[in-house]
């Protein structure tokens, strides 16, 4: 493959239109008002995303998710499907007894299904059969039952959705402790006693730790064989992260994520909450991108709503967005300097820049971080006074020379070349294969970005490159972050010159909404990669379902294959060029 190329599917002259026809008794259209796709039958599954795969060109597997339809005794499994080339989504479903819900995996056909059906697994009790490793993913192994049930409860619970009776101001307040004293509803593990427990299906994760062997390979010195813990409290797994690593002397021979020490099940909290009391909790899950994380949420709503903000709301929502990539990218490459030892210099040079675009955030939504600025619709307000222009000169006049100063110093560093050249090489094939996504399918040969591949918002108004490299290691993940600091200015300069007057708000605000019932998928091009909102309404004002496809969750999938080989320095770089955040990771 040169330079140049980006991997080409084979046999794609068949289109989705076409779909009915060659599955015939296999595919029928979802009927129900306000939802797309296809409904296919469990034991056609695997034959239909093979050929999907194979003959359609649907080498892409975004999303996989469940819905629990409580009233009517079923379950759901909802797949989105795209082409690597570009294109909307082909949205298809499986349905099965709620009582025995099983479901063929998929990891075969697509492995970048593997954690998002153990999630499944884990949250709804969905099984899938012919899954390479179906363990729980966010819950620890011997949890009690599947949360995001939806008659599943938690200790105190109070009830399934909001706003709950006694925060109306009758002055009937209580305390739920009260009355459901811890316990009453919770349940253990039979047998259960802390000390010295191990839950069955776990004992991988534990049994082997400090073991060692003598076997070697027979070629040369036999070394030990070493199980060993990184993390989860430790600074180069980037918060409550864990890694299982099997060592032959330093060099990694299999490595297992373990995560879930940050999980709080927001999706059970989304689904409790009104639409737009959804809106803050966006903020905490890649909480230095909370901008992006505000759009996506908005346009799976808006989709739903069939509304459409103002002109000058979708400039400045596009504005507060490519600052966040800066923003996130700053810190990224901050930090993976950080884990290849470089620590305070040239991560704080990196992290300074971040705190002046920080001032803008500040400015417009009261926060730093936690930006909750936009609304269905349109925008919480407008930009204050004096704000554009900050805006456009950190952008033509600072951030540009910045940027090229850190290129400088650190792209043709020795140090870093021979720490990142030719370190966790993921190949484009197998980008593609493990739903890989960002800066981390980019630089493996696809040029994938969603803003391109399926515009959102007005980006389709904008001259910018999809910056993209070949070599699919951590140097080429570092030049594309780098590549793409670039792009966001180029893009926030043209929306600074042409954005318009006018209202920032399609009506009046909204602040309780019932949104028609059906289903919307809101994806949008994160720092991180494809960051989507699958929402489910059925009318009333909570959602019925609320699911996030996490870039940093997915991300992971691949960890294991890009670290095998290398040594334990090796794989804090690599997970550091992966450019994780836990808040999404375990939600």
């Amino acid at each position: 493959m040169t330079d140049k190329e980006s991997p080409q599917v084979e046999g794609t002259t068949r289109e989705p239109d076409s779909l009915e026809q060659h599955f015939p008794g296999i595919l029928t259209p979802d009927e129900r008002e306000g939802f797309d796709g296809y409904l296919v039958a469990p034991d056609k599954l695997t034959e239909f995303a093979t050929r999907l795969r194979d003959e359609f060109g649907y080498d892409y597997l975004s999303s996989v998710t469940g819905v629990d339809y409580l009233p009517d005794e079923v379950m759901e499994v909802v797949y989105h499907a795209y082409r690597i080339e570009g294109g909307p989504a082909l949205v298809f479903k499986t349905q099965v007894p709620r009582a025995d819900p099983v479901v063929p995996s998929l990891v075969g056909v697509w492995p970048g299904a593997d954690f998002q059906e153990r999630e499944a697994w884990d949250l709804l009790g969905i099984r899938f059969t012919g899954h390479p490793n179906l363990r729980r993913i966010l819950m620890w192994e011997g949890f009690e039952g599947h949360p995001l049930r939806k008659d599943w409860h938690e200790a105190y619970f109070e009830e399934d959705a909001k706003p709950f009776a006694n925060r109306w101001p009758e002055g009937d307040v209580y305390r739920i402790e009260d009355k459901i004293p811890f316990g009453k509803n919770v349940q253990y593990p039979s047998e259960f006693t802390p000390e010295g427990w191990i839950p069955e299906g776990d004992e991988g994760l534990y049994a082997g730790l400090g073991q060692i062997s003598n076997d070697g390979d027979g070629s040369s010195l036999k070394t030990d064989q070493l199980v060993v813990n990184l993390g989860p409290q430790h600074p180069s797994t980037h918060g409550v992260f864990r890694m299982v690593v099997t060592l032959d002397g330093e060099t990694v021979t299999d490595l297992k994520p373990v995560m879930g020490y940050l999980h709080r099940n927001h999706e059970k909290i989304g689904e409790r909450n009104t639409y737009i009391m959804n809106m803050p909790y966006t903020d905490r899950l890649d909480y230095l991108s909370s901008m992006s994380n505000n759009f996506g949420y908005a346009l799976a709503v808006e989709k739903l709503m069939d509304i459409q903000p103002p002109e000058r709301a979708e400039y400045i929502r596009v504005i507060m967005a490519e600052l966040t990539r800066i923003v996130s990218h700053l810190w990224a490459i901050g930090f993976l300097l950080n884990d290849l030892g470089a620590f305070f210099t040239p991560a704080l040079y990196a992290i300074n820049e971040r705190e002046l675009i920080l001032d803008v955030f500040e400015a417009v939504s009261g926060s730093r971080m936690m930006c909750n600025y936009f609304r269905f619709g349109g925008l919480a307000r407008d930009l204050p006074p004096g704000t554009l222009q900050t805006i456009r000169e950190l952008i033509f006049e600072r951030l540009p020379r910045r940027v090229d100063e850190l290129d400088i110093y650190l792209t043709e560093n020795e140090i870093v070349r021979s720490r990142c050249i030719g370190v966790g090489v993921l190949s484009p094939e197998k980008a593609v294969a493990f739903s890989a996504a960002g800066p981390v399918l980019r630089a493996s040969g696809i040029p994938y970005d969603v803003r391109r591949a399926e515009p959102y918002g007005i980006y389709d108004r904008f001259d910018f490159e999809v910056a993209v490299r070949y070599g699919g290691d951590v140097y080429d993940r570092y030049l594309v972050r780098l590549q793409e600091i670039r792009e966001s200015i180029r893009i926030v300069q043209q929306a600074v010159d042409d954005i318009p007057e006018g209202e920032i708000q399609t009506g009046k605000p909204i602040f309780q909404v019932r949104v028609p019932a059906g289903e919307a998928y809101g994806r949008v091009e994160n720092p991180k990669g494809e960051l989507g909102f699958y929402v489910v309404s059925n009318g009333k004002p909570n959602p019925w379902r609320y699911h996030i496809r996490a870039p940093s969750f997915i991300n992971l999938t691949a960890l294991a294959e890009m670290c095998k080989g290398h040594k334990v320095a090796d794989v804090v770089a690599i997970l550091g060029s992966i450019d994780i955040i836990l808040g999404e990771v375990d939600r």
